[in-house]
């Protein structure tokens, strides 16, 4: 492999990593803080106007940022684990802005959103458990 495309995938195995284990710091407290803390994140779904089930959004959220973020950083079933991190950014971003939240406040749910697309696109790269394990979906 030429210098180039090797400091390319070292850039994005930084990168993924590094978003991946802050993305799944984020969601361990979510999924661990049980029902009240589901029933509180799934009741975002009502600005689309789902209004059931919230503790089971909820914990779809938990998961998606905690499980997620630790697929996302190996790069294992990486696109379905970016796909699931935009749907959960997508929410947190409508739910920011639904609020009448500042750049400030909402540009983290932006910026992860914009990383998270543009993964599904690029996939895990070359140093992935995707690449090793499961090359057809690399």
């Amino acid at each position: 492999m030429r210098k180039k495309e090797e400091l390319l995938q070292l850039g994005w195995l930084i990168l993924r990593a590094g978003i991946g284990i802050s993305i799944f710091l984020h969601g361990i407290p979510k999924l661990t803080g049980g029902v009240e803390m589901w029933t509180y994140i799934g009741g975002s779904m009502s600005i689309f106007g789902i209004n059931f089930a919230p503790a089971f959004w909820g914990f779809l959220a938990a998961v998606a940022e905690a499980i997620g973020g630790a697929l996302f950083a190996l790069g294992l079933l990486f696109r379905p684990a970016a796909l699931m991190l935009t749907g959960t950014m997508v929410v947190a971003l409508a739910t920011h802005l639904a609020a009448g939240d500042d750049f400030m406040v909402f540009g983290h749910a932006l910026d992860l959103l914009i990383v998270f697309t543009g993964a599904i696109l690029i996939g895990a790269s070359r140093y992935s458990l995707d690449a090793r394990l499961l090359p057809k979906l690399a």
